[in-house]
């Protein structure tokens, strides 16, 4: 996980324009002693090659490669600016940028790492409102600030595919995993364990108690039994403490999911796919796109398209690149992922820049696209010869 200390923190930072900004946080880096004197040049060049923006109010300038022997040390400076500076290429504004400075692809891992915490759709509000330095850190390390009380979903609390008899056996099992992680006390559990949980639909059930939530919290239990209650399917069973209205956009996404009849997606979906579809309405669209509404692994449904395309850059798909790919998505009409087979194979929109650095693919990395929509193939055969022709990098 990256490791942030409050040095590494510069808050009420203001810069007339994203050059300003940078000079600034070079300035740092080299101050720090994570750079030599020079290295100021290559973030100036690599942002003229590519806005380093991600998106989200986020920005990420570092060094080209011919810049990194200038690195001393792999680390980062995180620098905050309330009023925000132009940044992306439409005109965005980043409000808090976070200078690299990495020798080799480190930067890679870091982006993986704050993907999992910055892919919310509320952080550009939660970035707006980084009063401390300690804001800053719970926010980009993923632990828990001031305003809010934890990570309320995490794949340690997803217990999925257990040889369960009853949808008692869940209710207990749900309740032992809430009491361990101390977000509730023995008021929920008896609460709880004495009420049945509430049916959402498709085999998906919902457990919860008015009272003794010390916790946002969530705990869910899957089985791969064919079971039943009151005649109804079980198949996964969602215990929630709710401390605080903080908890409330994932009720929310069980909800919406419920209306549309979608909560079928959860049935097969890995522990990082489940969270991602309670958490993000954009993974709703990407699990969607992989899974049939039975719960069935699909590849695609009978109007998507799959291709799979090999990356031929040198050093993979870092911002350059990949602000390229998602330039030519946008040109086309169809819903498309991409996924890294030669990762975790997990498929995110191909719109999000930040998402797609984030894949971590490297030189010979197999990518797998799915389209979906009118001009499926049209997007594909684009994107395949993009990425033939190097992603404005040119080919070898």
């Amino acid at each position: 996980m990256l490791q942030l200390t409050k040095d590494d923190i510069y808050l009420d930072q203001q810069a007339d324009n994203k050059q300003d900004a940078i000079k600034k946080i070079a300035h740092a880096l080299t101050e720090n002693h994570f750079v030599e004197d020079g290295y100021v040049n290559g973030m100036l060049e690599r942002e003229s090659q590519a806005a380093t923006f991600l998106g989200s109010g986020i920005a990420i300038p570092h060094g080209t490669t011919t810049t990194r022997h200038l690195v001393k040390k792999t680390g980062v400076q995180v620098f905050c600016f309330p009023q925000g500076v132009q940044w992306g290429d439409d005109g965005e504004k980043a409000y808090i940028a976070i200078g690299i400075a990495a020798s080799s692809d480190e930067h890679l891992t870091l982006l993986r790492q704050l993907t999992h915490v910055l892919g919310d759709e509320d952080v550009e509000d939660r970035i707006k409102q980084i009063k401390t330095k300690q804001d800053a850190i719970a926010l980009l390390t993923g632990q828990a600030s001031s305003s809010d009380d934890e990570n309320s979903i995490r794949e340690e609390l997803l217990l999925l595919d257990i040889p369960a008899d009853d949808l008692a056996t869940l209710q207990a099992l749900n309740a032992s995993r809430l009491k361990r992680v101390g977000a509730v006390n023995t008021t929920y559990l008896a609460h709880s364990l004495d009420q049945k949980p509430t049916y959402l639909g498709q085999g998906v059930w919902l457990n919860d108690s008015v009272e003794g939530n010390l916790k946002n919290t969530v705990v869910i239990s899957r089985t791969n039994n064919q079971i039943e209650e009151s005649g109804k399917a079980v198949k996964l069973l969602i215990s929630v403490s709710a401390k605080s209205s903080a908890i409330d956009p994932i009720i929310d996404k069980l909800a919406n999911l419920a209306y549309h009849q979608q909560l079928s997606l959860l049935h097969n979906a890995t522990s990082a796919q489940i969270i991602q579809i309670l958490t993000s309405d954009e993974a709703v669209d990407v699990v969607a796109a992989n899974t049939n509404q039975d719960g069935n692994d699909s590849p695609a449904s009978n109007s998507s398209v799959t291709r799979e395309f090999t990356v031929i850059n040198p050093h993979g798909l870092h911002t350059r690149p990949a602000s390229v790919l998602v330039k030519v998505v946008k040109q086309f009409g169809s819903k498309i992922t991409i996924a890294n087979l030669d990762g975790t194979g997990n498929a995110v929109s191909a719109t999000s820049l930040m998402k797609i650095v984030a894949l971590g693919a490297k030189k010979g990395s197999r990518l797998q696209f799915v389209a979906e929509g009118d001009d499926a193939n049209q997007a594909l055969d684009a994107i395949g010869q993009a990425i033939k022709d190097g992603l404005g990098e040119g080919s070898e």
